[in-house]
């Protein structure tokens, strides 16, 4: 697979990051290097194997509380977890959190990556900080899709090959390409201890004037878009990372970035199904376990004003019903200025869930919108059963991915 990919070796000119990263002092300090063991792989048939993981699912359902489940809802950054400036160990605070809020996924950035070393230390220690509270195994995420979103691919202490752009990978119309991308970039995340990664981007390169996505998308033409990102996530599930595509609804039409505000396409939903929606579609009748939703407004398909991460007929009856995914949706940041300008963090995390979502990926406020969702399900505007569902949903992935 390496070299298929010679030729497309770029050296990234810069990382796309989340706010100024800043040392600090608070760093903490490792009290172990315990690492978890993983759980044999089953060897009975595909059927029992596939009803013993239901039964696990149903037995964590019906003995962990109301607050594990809510925990669960949540991928947050270390910092969010901690209450630190920046994290690039895992120590007492970081047990003491997990202890507290078990939540089911951590995403790291460039600035808690130092090296090798470190990043293995870290993620080892955080595993076996879950598995002392009993809790479920959580994802450990990062954004490296190759090309200029790289955490790890753009750091040289790593050592790891740079993979180019997907859109040059996409102008030479060989999928065998973007399966080797996704080779490269799974088997350097394995070797560190990440099992989910926010790639392959499904994003049709469809408006001249998108800077937020560019050279992210493998290119203009949604079949060629499609069978990229059915190649690339496919061999990322092989090699055991979990995939997660995005920006549904398709943030390549959008003049607007949604990391500083609102972002729009004014197209139909007739137009979207004809081109942005064609990768998702296939993606989804391919068997893709995850998708992320942007914060996406669409004023000529709904009139809520509301964007997509938000939106219940977006989720559930675009997606869900219509589209027939059955996966788990995570939402883009809601630290971006189309949330986090709008609404508050309780206030966003509840409209979510009611809208569909199963993962809300770094709220501005964990803590309040953790509890915001906690005391809906107290008031009853979010059922538990709702938190159920989308727990399933979670546990299912986990438990077939670990």
């Amino acid at each position: 697979m390496k070299s298929l990919l010679s030729v497309l070796l770029l050296s990234v000119a810069s990382l796309s990051g989340c706010g100024k990263e800043t040392a600090s002092t608070a760093n903490e300090k490792i009290e172990t290097t315990e690492s978890v063991q993983a759980e044999p792989a089953e060897t009975t048939t595909q059927s029992t194997s596939d009803e013993t993981e239901v039964d696990e699912v149903q037995q964590w359902l019906d003995n962990h509380t109301i607050e594990e489940k809510v925990a669960q809802l949540f991928i947050i950054t270390p910092e969010a977890l901690t209450g630190y400036n920046l994290v690039t160990e895992a120590g007492d605070t970081t047990r003491t959190a997990i202890s507290q809020y078990p939540v089911g996924g951590l995403i790291y950035f460039a600035k808690n990556l130092e090296n090798p070393e470190q990043t293995r230390t870290m993620l080892e220690n955080t595993l076996a900080f879950y598995e002392e509270a009993g809790a479920m195994e959580p994802f450990l995420t990062v954004d490296e899709e190759g090309g200029r979103v790289a955490r790890i691919g753009g750091n040289s202490a790593f050592g790891v090959e740079q993979v180019s752009c997907m859109y040059d990978i996409g102008q030479t119309g060989d999928v065998s390409l973007a399966a080797a991308a996704g080779v490269t970039i799974s088997d350097y995340l394995l070797d560190l201890g990440f099992n989910m990664d926010f790639a392959p981007v499904a994003d049709v390169r469809s408006n001249p004037s998108n800077t937020v996505i560019g050279d992210r998308s493998f290119g203009s033409d949604p079949q060629l878009v499609a069978d990229m990102v059915i190649a690339e996530y496919n061999a990322m599930e092989e090699e055991g990372i979990t995939p997660v595509i995005k920006h549904f609804p398709g943030h390549g039409d959008t003049a607007e970035d949604s990391h500083v505000g609102n972002a729009y396409t004014n197209k139909t939903l007739e137009e979207l199904n004809e081109c942005e929606l064609i990768p998702f579609q296939q993606a989804i009748d391919d068997g893709v376990q995850v998708i992320m939703v942007g914060h996406i407004s669409t004023p000529n398909i709904t009139d809520d004003g509301l964007p997509a991460s938000l939106s219940s007929y977006m989720i559930n009856d675009l997606l869900r019903q219509q589209m027939g995914f059955d996966g788990v949706v995570v939402t883009d940041s809601f630290g971006m200025g189309a949330i986090s300008q709008n609404y508050s963090s309780a206030d966003a995390a509840v409209m979510a869930i009611n809208a569909g979502v199963d993962i809300i990926l770094m709220p501005e406020d964990f803590y309040s919108a953790y509890n915001g969702v906690l005391a809906a399900v107290e008031s009853g505007e979010i059922s538990e059963e709702r938190i159920d569902e989308s727990v399933r949903r979670i546990l299912e992935v986990k438990l077939h991915t670990n």
